[in-house]
């Protein structure tokens, strides 16, 4: 089974902060943060997720204007159904099908380019927050740091003190500035911004 790179981030976290803590004399202090959606909150981080929707948006509405042609001959076949010859309404149907298979195999292509593409700029970006919780971690007498964006890491509570998103992103954009980039959302969003590279996938056609 393979590792998520949010798994792997979270228990390098654990274990670091373990073993900073193992010489500590105060008491654990422990914070969460939702690393994810910290990404996509840093103003790099939006800066690179707006320009991988962009790169996408002529493949998305090429994808969707095919949708659209299918969705209209599914509507001749609907209305012309009673007044078209057997022959023809299975023509009509075949072209449907064959349209909307190959339109899914294209839309299954472009989802999994888009994902690589977001998890290259996700994997960019992991060694550039670690510098910034570790730093932050130390500087504010953390010993355990958790990742509660990803759904292995078992936490099941925890208080809004505790959760130093905000405080992250607000860092890292000070040691990581865009020029001319407005500032960063109070409020992260809850997970990386995953703009929709392509249209809903198509049904077959009826015959």
């Amino acid at each position: 089974m393979k590792t998520s790179p949010m798994f792997v981030f979270a228990a390098l976290l654990i274990l670091a902060s373990l073993s900073w803590a193992q010489g500590a004399s105060q008491p654990a202090k422990v914070g969460v943060i939702h690393f994810e959606g910290a990404i996509s909150s840093t103003q790099q981080g939006q800066k690179a997720l707006t320009e991988l929707q962009q790169r996408y948006e002529p493949q998305r509405k090429e994808l969707e204007k095919r949708q659209n042609e299918i969705n209209a001959l599914r509507e001749q076949l609907v209305k012309s159904s009673s007044t078209l010859s057997d022959e023809a309404r299975q023509k009509l149907n075949d072209e449907i099908n064959e349209k909307t298979r190959k339109l899914n195999r294209d839309f299954e292509d472009a989802q999994q380019d888009y994902q690589q593409d977001l998890d290259k700029i996700l994997q960019e970006f992991y060694a550039k927050m670690r510098v910034v919780v570790d730093r932050y971690a130390k500087d504010n007498g953390y010993t355990l740091i958790l990742d509660i964006g990803s759904p292995q890491t078992p936490v099941v509570y925890v208080a809004e003190a505790a959760d130093i998103t905000n405080d992250v992103v607000a860092l890292f954009d000070k040691f990581n500035p865009v020029p001319g980039a407005a500032a960063a959302p109070s409020t992260p969003a809850p997970a990386a911004a995953k703009p929709a590279a392509t249209p809903a996938k198509p049904a077959a056609a009826k015959p």
